[in-house]
């Protein structure tokens, strides 16, 4: 799966992270290389190898392990092996486990500007996140916000615009939003609630037996690559797009604080160079793999791929808006994180009207 260059690159990564100070959440922490081992458990809110989701963190014990010499080692738990998928938050937090993988806006009820550090409904695609992480502030406001609850957060991967979702029922205005059941988690089901639809947050292990028993009518996952693997085309008609809500779905892992000042400077650096490898690699993961999927979605399986009408996004983005100035004005924190990430879309936006969107125009025959 990974050749030996690839490898080599990774380890001269974090060598050289390590020789340099690594510039992570711990400066002084650490010391120099020991001999001590590490023995870490990480908890995940995906079922254990699932594609793109669940192995990247397998990807990153690989990393950690062969960059450490086996100095630190993780072993992964997928959703409910260990802890159920919505107690990764806590468990890290609490040192249960040292690290976890999941996505910021399932801990809403803890931190209200924690969704914006997962996706934002029409806001930064995944370049643009990465952008705006790790160069225009973003991780050090993501640090802030989970200082409290003993974490350091990095990104943990992306899987780029995902689909807006499967459908039992036809959506051709915005009045057929109106009492649907739908599996939309973080601000985007803040969104469609403002439009008379109800969202709910489930596990993905349980979403095909959700829609396949009418507990939901529709349901967000991912894209082609993940929504082929669930078999959602067996329960589910209508496969609309675009992705409104999640742009760029931002993953996380998270540490706890205490047990990551507990290694010495070069495995701090281990930690940070391959999580920043696996945050990239998730993305070429879902680049190369969505393609073929939906190919195989739309030509095995008869699935209809439909696009929301004008007017149900324009509701959409109108209703963002709103949401995104209420959870402003109630939390000073979430203020100046949508602030942030607000300036910097306007800047990037900008610049890409020219860049990449002029692109995409050019080479469309």
């Amino acid at each position: 799966m990974h050749n030996k260059t690839w490898w080599l690159g990774l380890t001269m990564v974090a060598v050289l992270a390590a020789g340099c100070g690594g510039g992570g959440p711990s400066e002084s922490g650490g010391g120099v290389a020991s001999a001590e081992k590490f023995r870490w458990k990480m908890v995940t809110t995906w079922p254990k190898n699932y594609p793109g989701l669940g192995t990247a963190p397998e990807t990153f014990a690989h990393l950690v392990e062969r960059m450490s010499g086996g100095r630190l080692t993780v072993r992964v738990y997928g959703a409910g092996q260990l802890v159920p998928a919505f107690e990764v938050f806590d468990a890290v937090s609490q040192g249960t486990a040292e690290m976890g993988h999941g996505a910021a806006y399932y801990w809403k009820g803890k931190i209200p500007a924690a969704p914006f550090f997962t996706a934002v409904p029409f806001g930064l695609n995944a370049q643009e996140m990465n952008g705006w992480l790790h160069h225009g502030g973003g991780l050090e406001l993501w640090r802030e916000a989970y200082a409290p609850f003993n974490l350091i957060p990095f990104a943990g991967g992306s899987t780029g615009v995902q689909m807006a979702g499967w459908f039992n029922r036809e959506i051709r205005s915005v009045a057929d939003l109106q009492g649907l059941k739908m599996r939309i988690p973080g601000l985007g089901g803040e969104v469609i609630a403002k439009l008379g639809a109800q969202a709910v947050t489930i596990p993905g292990s349980e979403l095909y037996t959700a829609m396949q028993t009418n507990v939901i009518d529709a349901t967000e996952w991912v894209g082609p690559y993940n929504d082929l693997a669930f078999g959602f085309h067996q329960v589910a008609k209508y496969y609309y797009y675009p992705g409104w809500h999640e742009p760029g779905a931002m993953l996380e892992f998270i540490v706890n604080k205490q047990a990551f000042e507990r290694l010495p400077a070069d495995l701090q650096a281990i930690v940070e160079a391959a999580a920043r490898a696996v945050n990239q690699d998730m993305l070429d993961e879902y680049t190369a793999r969505n393609p073929d999927a939906l190919r195989e979605l739309v030509e095995k399986h008869g699935v209809e791929v439909r696009e929301l009408p004008r007017d149900v996004i324009d509701a959409l983005r109108a209703a963002t808006d709103e949401v995104l100035a209420e959870i402003a004005a109630a939390d000073p924190l979430a203020k100046r994180v949508y602030d942030s990430q607000r300036a910097f879309k306007e800047r990037v936006m900008e610049y890409h009207r020219i860049s990449e969107e002029a692109m995409y125009r050019a080479r469309r025959p």
